[in-house]
Formats: C-alpha cells, structure tokens, sequence
C-alpha cells in the first residue's frame, strides 16, 4: 500500500511541475488558477510522500518520488509543452527509470 501512495505521490509531483509550466505560460486569472493548482497538488504530494516513509526508507521512499516527478514532467514536457524529444534525453529517462525500478527492488520494504 505504502508503495502505491509512494507512486501516486510523484504522480502529483508531476501535476504541481506541470501546473507550474501553465501558470508561468498564462496571465490573469488563468495564471491564478494554475497556481491554486500547483499548491494543490504539492500539499497532496507532499503528505502522500509523508505517509509513505511513515513504512519505506525515506532515501528510497525520496528518490523514487524525485524520479517518478521527473521522468513523469519530462514526459509531459514532451507531450505537452512539445519540448524535443532528443536521442539523448530519451537515453538518460529511459536510465533514470531503470533506476527507479533498480531501487524498488533493493529495498527492504
């Protein structure tokens, strides 16, 4: 169970990256909105994060949720935000997520 909050935790990282990128993209009330949004999912991350080291080791529980936060907004960025999607950026998400995996695996919990 910690591990699914763990995984929905950086889901919602990737919502207040995300929010972030549209407010910083919009003015006026939209920039409002977008920002209420960001704060809203960082307060959700946040909390999930804690809850999930309540149990996983806060090293583990801390780099997967950074990874799943930055794989998950460099993807959206590409999908989104049409940023490239470079032969070397796909080359070190791709590492990143091996990693995360790698992490899942040696942990103790």
């Amino acid at each position: 169970m910690n591990w699914i909050l763990l995984i929905i935790a950086g889901l919602f990282e990737v919502g207040f990256a995300s929010c972030l990128g549209k407010a910083k993209e919009t003015t006026g009330i939209l920039s409002t909105y977008w920002m209420i949004g960001f704060f809203v999912c960082l307060s959700i991350s946040m909390f999930l994060l804690y809850k999930a080291t309540q149990v996983l080791p806060i090293g583990t529980a801390y780099a997967v949720w950074t990874g799943i936060g930055a794989v998950g907004t460099v993807l959206v960025g590409i999908l989104i935000f049409k940023e490239p999607a470079t032969f070397w950026r796909i080359f070190f998400l791709s590492t990143l997520i091996a990693s995360i995996i790698g992490l899942k695996f040696v942990s103790s919990h």
